[in-house]
């Protein structure tokens, strides 16, 4: 049997061992398309129910980061007060979900959600969104 070059094996070894990581990271991303709408539908719902009780704070720290970025741009003050300036609509829990890789469309009883998965979870990129149809959709709030 002919030897193998150690060094060889060890350069397989430590790829192997990005890969690996890698792998599961990619797999945890995309996840089972019912526990991603879920994951979806529940940020969704904790933004709303933090908007509704007024809890501004907690909401925009539930917005995308370019979303956050483009209210404290157009509003020119601090996010909470930013957000309590949208009027955003009062919503009566989740209808439907669709997610679709790192994105997610959360339909709610008053309110359409559009939400990205960051590391940090799934966050609002756009509230408020009235459906139009064969247009895009029309939103309150919405980042760059």
């Amino acid at each position: 049997m002919p030897e193998r070059n150690p060094s060889s094996w060890r350069r397989h070894f430590r790829y192997g061992l990005l890969l690996v990581p890698a792998m599961a990271l990619g797999a945890a991303a995309c996840g089972a398309p019912a526990a991603r709408e879920e994951s979806a539908a529940s940020a969704g719902a904790a933004f709303e129910a933090a908007v509704a009780s007024g809890d501004h704070v907690r909401a925009c720290g539930l917005l995308a980061p370019g979303t956050r970025e483009q209210l404290l741009q157009d509003e020119r003050r601090p996010c909470p007060g930013a957000l309590a300036a949208q009027g955003l609509p009062r919503t009566h829990g989740v209808r439907t979900t669709e997610a679709y890789g790192r994105q997610a469309l959360v339909r709610m009883a008053g309110d359409t959600l559009f939400l990205s998965l960051f590391d940090s979870g799934w966050k609002v990129v756009a509230a408020g969104c009235t459906a139009r149809p064969g247009r895009p959709y029309d939103c309150t709030l919405k980042g760059t």
